[in-house]
């Protein structure tokens, strides 16, 4: 990989470097371990009309960031994501970086850049004893003067069940730190307008056991900036990319401005050599929408199953608000991946994708049936009593969670696998578009 030539300004070093562009092509989406994170990003990259092109870790691997201006790593398991990239691919993100490429990490693509993953800035994220680990919704946030916050309207954002970042080295710039929770943000399963009225939340961290009070959070490093080797390094635990969020998506367009020196990509490019495109073949797609319907009115089945028994609600039209107890985020995950296929499936389809819907709906109608017996009985296990997704007295419930579930709190068992497979269609079918923006 060729090394970028770089010429720094004073004011700004040692964060934003200057390098031509004329040869790079925007960002790299890195999709692998997103799943309805990466559905949420591709969106709201897509209505700002940003350049990016969707890449996975065998692509990474393959060397093809040499082709971009920056990586963007959208929300997930952080641990998830480091595994899929392997060592090799771990390193070549380093590389990139090091030689003067930008990397932008959101919640869990900003856990992937930190200490405990890629090593790109020097910080580390709290233990799960130290945060308030469930947290989620709309909050106001302090910033510093940046370029990044340029025509902002105010300073309300939201913020996905984030880690949160602890100790980090002298050399880290704060871009914007937490202020007050809104009254229509949660922590858990728990309103912060409703528990606000009562200021209870003492009592409620010693039955959760868990941190709760949003209070906790304020004041906290919500976006960061640093350098690794020449490159530029931007993570934040605030989602820009949260759909229908005008204050985020412009954010959006600046973070794009700012880590292409003031070069918004918004024209079309070839897609690059290392990802070729691969509909050769097409069939009617009749077929294909048979199926991704049956099991789009399937998954949505268990989500209305879930409306009705009172275990969860929508917040907007990607995530759900689950009672605690339940494996809510895994089922909206599901449920919004599934219709991602439907909404996808257009005129001429590649005859592998038929076989792989099919394949799946083998193994995804299943899931589903046993996933409503057991959201039934946690259902009538709350009325008993406090129980936790990974922790229930009934022998019959605890079965059933393993089952689905295995006893991962990342994704696993037959969830996971099927997730795996319903990832790699919607993958085949946007790379299948001229997705490149």
């Amino acid at each position: 990989m060729k090394k970028r030539n770089s010429i720094y300004k004073k004011a700004e070093k040692p964060f934003r470097k200057d390098v031509t562009h004329s040869a790079k092509k925007g960002a790299a989406l890195l999709w692998d371990e997103s799943f309805l994170w990466g559905v949420m990003a591709y969106r709201a990259l897509t209505k700002q009309g940003l350049s990016f092109q969707l890449v996975r870790a065998e692509d990474v691997r393959a060397g093809c960031l040499e082709d971009y201006s920056f990586i963007f790593a959208p929300g997930g398991w952080s641990s998830n994501k480091l595994k899929s990239l392997g060592d090799e691919g771990a390193e070549a993100i380093r590389g990139f970086v090091r030689d003067g490429g930008g990397y932008i990490g959101f919640c869990g693509g900003a856990g992937l850049a930190t200490s405990d993953g890629l090593g790109l800035l020097d910080v580390r994220r709290k233990p799960t004893t130290e945060r308030v680990p469930s947290f989620s919704g709309r909050i106001r946030v302090k910033t510093q003067k940046h370029d990044i916050w340029n025509g902002m309207p105010d300073s309300i954002f939201h913020a996905w069940w984030p880690p949160q970042f602890g100790a980090m080295g002298k050399e880290i710039r704060v871009l914007a730190r937490y202020g007050k929770a809104l009254p229509d943000s949660f922590s858990s399963d728990l309103n912060t307008g409703d528990i606000a009225i009562t200021n209870s939340w003492t009592e409620l961290e010693q039955i959760y056991k868990i941190n709760l009070d949003p209070s906790r959070i304020a004041g906290e490093p919500a976006m960061i900036e640093g350098r690794y080797g020449e490159g530029t390094v931007i993570l934040s635990l605030i989602h820009f990319d949260t759909i229908d969020d005008c204050n985020g998506g412009i954010i959006l367009r600046n973070l794009w401005n700012y880590l292409s020196n003031g070069r918004v990509f918004t024209e079309k490019y070839e897609t690059p050599k290392h990802i070729p495109k691969k509909r050769s073949a097409s069939c009617e797609p009749s077929h294909a929408l048979a199926i991704a319907s049956e099991l789009e009115s399937a998954a949505s089945d268990l989500i209305d199953l879930g409306i009705r028994n009172f275990l969860w609600f929508w917040r907007n039209p990607l995530l759900l608000q689950w009672r605690r107890g339940v494996r809510g985020l895994e089922y909206c995950t599901l449920y919004v991946m599934v219709r991602q296929i439907t909404a996808l499936l257009d005129i001429s389809i590649d005859p592998e994708i038929v076989k792989s819907l099919k394949g799946l709906r083998k193994r995804l109608l299943p899931f589903l049936r046993k996933a409503k017996e057991l959201l039934i009985r946690e259902r009538i296990a709350l009325q008993q009593g406090h129980i936790t997704y990974e922790r229930c007295d009934d022998a019959s419930i605890q079965t059933l969670r393993e089952d689905l579930f295995s006893k991962s709190k990342s994704y696993g068992g037959r969830f996971k696998e099927l997730l795996d497979e319903i990832d790699s269609i919607v993958y085949r079918l946007l790379d299948g578009q001229d997705n490149y923006r």
